[in-house]
């Protein structure tokens, strides 16, 4: 099975290095400028090997219990993990260990637990601070509203450094819709960065049907699983 992954992956990564480079080249910036986190959710392990074996370095999972059970099964290795679902709060101590950043910070009481966790631990949380920006209620995080002094607060837990902003666009294929809803990330970040204790450099914004969208618009991040490996099969 790591071989049908592996050719799966070894054949659209190079049309997606060239999609992404493009985008960053209208958005002013160089293809380098954007990190792909290949998200292995869902997929068993021979994918997290196959992501491996084509050089790429940053892998996410959905759930604390996948993550853990997946580093793990890999052993020591230098690649960087990504936690980009939601956390319970019972669940952050199963991070210890296993999240290199959390994408998915979406109160000041999960950041809390965190920066308990963190102290218990000895050891600090990188994450990112989940905002809403287009209200659904599907989606968690903070409003564009709430955000300024959630972020505030956040700021002065000293077990949780946060390195910047996520957020996930509607599903849909407006344009405009997917536009507005990445450049209002970029702006509170912007507005954010007047805050000398902000120091967050990250956008964590765009998957495999709007990651272009996502990269005129400002990302850094972008978090790809079907463009990469395909329909998710059950473990």
């Amino acid at each position: 099975m790591v071989g049908m992954y592996s050719e799966h992956v070894r054949n659209a990564l190079p049309g997606l290095r060239d999609r992404i480079a493009r985008a960053a080249e209208r958005s002013g910036r160089d293809g380098d400028a954007v990190r792909l986190i290949a998200v292995t959710k869902a997929h068993p392990i021979e994918a997290v090997h196959a992501a491996i074996e084509n050089g790429l370095k940053d892998l996410g999972e959905n759930r604390p219990e996948e993550l853990e059970w997946k580093v793990q099964a890999l052993g020591p290795t230098d690649v960087c993990w990504h936690m980009i679902g939601h956390v319970q709060r019972r669940k952050v101590p199963r991070l210890v260990g296993c999240a290199d950043l959390v994408h998915s910070v979406d109160s000041v009481r999960l950041a809390e637990r965190f920066d308990r966790v963190g102290e218990e631990a000895e050891r600090t949380f990188d994450v990112l601070i989940q905002v809403n920006v287009s209200g659904e209620d599907t989606k968690s995080g903070f409003t564009r509203t709430t955000a300024p002094e959630g972020v505030r607060e956040i700021l002065e837990l000293p077990r949780v450094r946060v390195k910047g902003l996520m957020t996930m666009a509607p599903f849909v294929h407006d344009e405009c819709v997917l536009r507005d809803t990445f450049r209002s990330l970029r702006e509170l970040h912007e507005v954010l960065g007047q805050d000398g204790r902000y120091e967050g450099s990250e956008l964590s914004m765009g998957m495999t049907n709007d990651f272009e969208i996502a990269i005129e618009e400002g990302s850094t991040m972008i978090r790809l699983g079907t463009a990469l490996f395909g329909p998710r099969k059950r473990m």
